[in-house]
């Protein structure tokens, strides 16, 4: 989907000059956005917002990489459910361009997974889409000022992703050495033969080592366990 710009940036009101009327540091705002009418009310928004004002209107992470260098916006206003290359990669490559540039992402859902890649990958603050109208010019100047806004609904998840990173790794630490070396052998694909053969064991006490595993990490297959190391 074509880029879009929806209003024309003053030339007085670029890099750090304020408005006519009070002076204030005009904060630049990109948009990134592939729905069309969502990123029209999204600059419709900033650019009604005294302090606010577009620095362009973006339908791929493509099209935002290639413009917004050269416009060295404020803040930037990232949906994560792009297509082709994501919001969270976009972010990635963005912040190598313009690293002191603000990024807030937009989605509809918060997962946590994909909240904790974006804020890996450099993201400042995250809303969630249906609060956008009446959050979004506060939020734009939160982010702007070195703050972290963030939805309460993500903020939730954000911490109960930690918590379980931390619970993970305490069931990690109660694994034994043997245990271990039997989780690392499940981890790498192997068959249960191959696993008990390297380790010098019988299948029977593999299958015992398994159990004990599994009940310590409080798993019910492979792939559980497999993730559950992953968290560590």
């Amino acid at each position: 989907m074509a880029g879009l710009t929806t209003a024309a940036i003053n030339p007085l009101d670029a890099g750090s000059r304020g408005t006519p009327e009070t002076g204030e540091k005009i904060i630049r705002v990109g948009v990134v956005e592939d729905d069309e009418w969502t990123r029209n009310t999204l600059v419709d928004i900033i650019n009604t917002a005294g302090d606010l004002r577009s620095a362009g209107a973006f339908g791929s992470a493509e099209e935002a990489l290639a413009a917004l260098p050269a416009e060295k916006p404020d803040v930037v206003l990232m949906d994560i459910g792009l297509p082709k290359m994501s919001g969270v990669d976009c972010v990635r490559e963005l912040k190598l361009k313009l690293p002191a540039t603000k990024v807030l992402m937009l989605t509809v859902h918060g997962g946590s997974e994909r909240v904790f890649a974006a804020l890996l990958a450099g993201a400042n603050g995250y809303l969630l889409k249906r609060s956008i109208t009446a959050e979004l010019p506060g939020s734009i100047r939160q982010v702007y000022r070195g703050e972290s806004p963030m939805d309460g609904y993500i903020a939730r998840q954000v911490v109960q992703y930690f918590n379980d990173q931390g619970a993970a790794a305490t069931r990690m630490e109660q694994l034994s050495k043997r245990e271990r070396e039997v989780l690392d052998g499940l981890a790498r694909g192997q068959a249960y033969k191959q696993i008990a053969d390297e380790l010098g064991i019988s299948i029977d006490t593999l299958r015992h080592y398994i159990k004990a595993v599994y009940q310590k990490l409080h798993v019910h297959s492979r792939g559980e366990a497999v993730a559950a190391m992953t968290k560590r």
